[in-house]
């Protein structure tokens, strides 16, 4: 288990390139493509805006990056204005004219929005029915295709995607491997942290983002791969050497129709009529939704399966040893073998993530043997990561903010040790409302105290997400049921729990894990579990030494 004095983050960031604009990085030598070139590679028809000549004469007009967002727009890019649902990109479009766009992507209401600006440069406008539908294609086509010449690994699932990423980074780069991550946690060119905002981020940051790793002469990236980003076609454009599936459990479901539309958006990245199929597949069987992600996988070619806990998968784990400090090792055996895993993360769902990581090393081709000793190096910030201040119980923050997340991580945490388990926990703003209440009841059956506050409310009501958890801990029975306590404030909550806790208890803070801010009523706050728990640590010491605890 990872332990901290202060929270930990990536040593070193990597700076952006001259050109790096506001959304991301961006490649220093990007290729220059002619408009109609992207135009023939869509099947869009090209207008001109009225207004002087763009270019003098018949030259043809070349871009040589792309962006959704008038403000960060840079010389020579396609600006993308494509409809949203509170404004039409296209009203911005003067703006991204004047930050030097030399021709804009929209569809025919976009046309119709541009023609009435009349603004005074002319320039080309490519117009399709669905812009958003091709963006992926034309990302990909202004930076070079860029993930065509680099090992891409794509990771989906609901839990452990993150700790897969990570694990699997390591494995790499153990192996001679010059790697890059993109993930929910940062994006890191070689080990070095780069800004990164979404699990996924948007198709022309992300192209750009692998040009500039294919310029640094990367030749391997390791990402996590969102329900979202699938659905919204994120990723479009990018040739997936190798797809991992984790597993699936309740989650995102106020963007999905239901579990089953859910996985249908994880299912992109295996199902054979998918233009974002990953060209070869290893999934983990240990639920009946990896079962279903195998067999889906299967009709293209043989799926690589993994399974922690039984013995019919390709890859299977063996002897599974926990030690005190939360350090785990075990034997995965694999087509070619076994070999023995160190694993410095508690859990057997750390046992599940790390096989699947020695399978989809074993698919990239790297040697397996220095990949694991890579594998048993690896921390990652807010998974399970503890908050040592000298106290005398555990304290622990974890990023679980799914239903079953949260019961994993406490299972695993009442494995470890003999005493009581309080843990505190919210519930997200603007996100499905559903597993609410059902954090609510894992907690309140797992922990001997719950302590209920607020995680990110975003633009809810804060006390209304509280009712809600607060209602499905309550409905567990009398006698199955932990102590119930509620705070609004949370570092209130976090120092209750410090307070109640005594020799060898546990504190769990759960939900937030790495992230450094909480959202209310659309401003993030400075907050970070990690520092808040610390601090309350120190506090409740000093009051020991002054005998007032």
């Amino acid at each position: 288990m990872q332990g901290t004095n202060t929270p930990q983050h990536s040593t070193g960031e990597v700076a952006g390139s001259a050109g790096s604009a506001p959304g991301g990085l961006r490649p220093e030598h990007p290729p220059q493509t002619p408009v109609t070139a992207l135009a023939e590679l869509i099947g869009a028809q090209v207008h001109t805006v009225a207004g002087p000549a763009h270019t003098g004469g018949d030259a043809p007009v070349s871009v040589t990056g792309v962006e959704l967002r008038a403000q960060g727009i840079e010389p020579g890019d396609l600006f993308a204005a494509l409809p949203g649902a509170r404004a039409h990109g296209a009203e911005f479009a003067a703006a991204a004219i004047e930050r030097g766009a030399t021709a804009v992507l929209t569809d025919p209401a976009g046309l119709a929005t541009l023609a009435a600006l009349a603004p005074a440069t002319a320039l080309p406008v490519l117009v399709h029915q669905d812009p958003r539908s091709v963006l992926g294609e034309v990302s990909a086509a202004v930076y070079g295709r860029p993930a065509d010449r680099l090992q891409v690994i794509g990771i989906t699932g609901t839990s452990g995607k993150t700790t897969t990423a990570y694990l699997v980074e390591a494995g790499l780069t153990a192996a001679g491997r010059r790697a890059g991550l993109v993930g929910t946690i940062e994006t890191r060119i070689e080990g070095r942290r780069v800004p990164s905002a979404l699990t996924t981020p948007e198709a022309p940051q992300l192209h750009a983002l692998f040009a500039v790793m294919l310029e640094r002469g990367l030749d391997t990236v390791v990402m996590e791969v969102s329900s979202h980003a699938l659905s919204l076609g994120r990723v479009d454009g990018t040739d997936f050497a190798i797809g991992a599936f984790t597993n699936l459990s309740q989650d995102h479901l106020d963007f999905h129709d239901g579990l089953d539309d859910y996985f249908g958006a994880k299912a992109r990245l295996f199902a054979r009529d998918s233009t974002v199929r990953a060209r070869r597949a290893v999934v983990c069987v240990d639920d009946e939704w990896g079962a279903r992600m195998a067999e889906i996988a299967s009709a293209e070619a043989p799926p690589t399966t993994v399974s922690a806990t039984t013995s019919g998968a390709d890859w299977t784990a063996s002897d599974v040893v926990a030690a005190e400090d939360g350090s785990q090792r075990f034997v995965a055996h694999g087509p070619t073998g076994s070999l023995r895993v160190e694993l410095r993360l508690p859990g057997h769902y750390n046992v599940a993530n790390a096989l699947l990581a020695m399978a989809t090393l074993a698919a990239a081709g790297v040697d397996l043997e220095r990949a694991a000793a890579g594998i048993g190096s690896v921390d990652v910030p807010g998974r399970v990561q503890r908050v040592e201040r000298g106290q005398d119980f555990l304290a622990v923050v974890d990023y679980a903010h799914k239903p079953a997340a949260l019961e994993a991580v406490i299972a695993t945490l009442r494995g470890q040790s003999a005493g009581r388990l309080a843990v505190v926990i919210g519930a997200g703003g603007d996100r499905d409302q559903g597993k609410r209440p059902m954090m609510g009841e894992v907690s309140a059956r797992g922990a001997d105290l719950v302590i209920i506050t607020d995680d990110n409310p975003r633009t809810e009501d804060p006390a209304a997400i509280r009712a809600a958890v607060r209602e499905g801990a309550l409905g567990v029975p009398d006698a199955a049921r932990a102590q119930v306590r509620e705070f609004a404030d949370r570092a209130e909550a976090i120092a209750d729990a410090v307070r109640w806790a005594e020799a060898g208890d546990v504190v769990l803070v759960a939900g937030k894990g790495h992230e450094i801010g909480q959202e209310i009523n659309g401003v993030k706050h400075p907050f970070d579990d990690r520092e808040v728990l610390a601090a309350a640590i120190d506090a409740v010491g000093r009051s020991d030494e002054g005998g007032v605890r």
